[in-house]
């Protein structure tokens, strides 16, 4: 699994999550293989990862776009978030999924907290506020998917760099 060694951090959140608004509703380049009519094959190592808020340096979050459809804008995209990070209470306009592709990924929605290891799935509906952890000594590697285009609306502040010292949250 020498695939995964490059993850460092996930998630995230959230899975989605650190991303800022600009970032969040880039949608990745179109291209003819986008088409319904063809299929795309991206090989791990060729995958382009943009850090969601570079502001946080070694903390931050990154995203690459798999493929965005041209018609409905429903995205792919794979996030990487580091150990010990936590995605602030968050929604997105679309319906939204997580697959955990390694690591550990515990998400918070509707006062439910739930721990969800490599291979596990869930799902969070239209507007729906969560939020989420890595753990401490764990990132995680998140496949994500939207029914429409990816955005990311904060409930309240992004993660922000005096959010972390030493690795720890305040």
């Amino acid at each position: 699994m020498s695939i995964f060694r490059a993850v460092a951090w996930l998630a995230g959140t959230v899975l989605c999550f650190t991303v800022g608004t600009t970032v969040a509703q880039t949608n990745a380049p179109q291209t003819e293989a986008e088409s319904p009519d063809h299929a795309k094959n991206i090989r791990f190592q060729d995958l382009k990862w943009e850090k969601m808020q570079p502001e946080l340096g070694d903390k931050a979050s990154e995203i690459t776009f798999l493929r965005v459809d041209s018609k409905t804008k429903a995205t792919h995209l794979m996030i990487r978030v580091p150990k010990d990070f936590h995605v602030p209470k968050h929604w997105h306009t679309a319906n939204e999924t997580h697959t955990v592709v390694k690591g550990t990924f515990i998400i918070e929605c509707e006062g439910k907290r739930e721990t969800l290891t490599q291979g596990s799935w869930n799902y969070v509906p239209s507007k729906m506020a969560h939020e989420a952890w890595t753990k401490p000594n764990e990132g995680a590697l998140l496949y994500i998917t939207v029914d429409s285009a990816w955005d990311i609306n904060w409930v309240g502040e992004p993660p922000k760099p005096t959010d972390f010292l030493g690795g720890r949250k305040n």
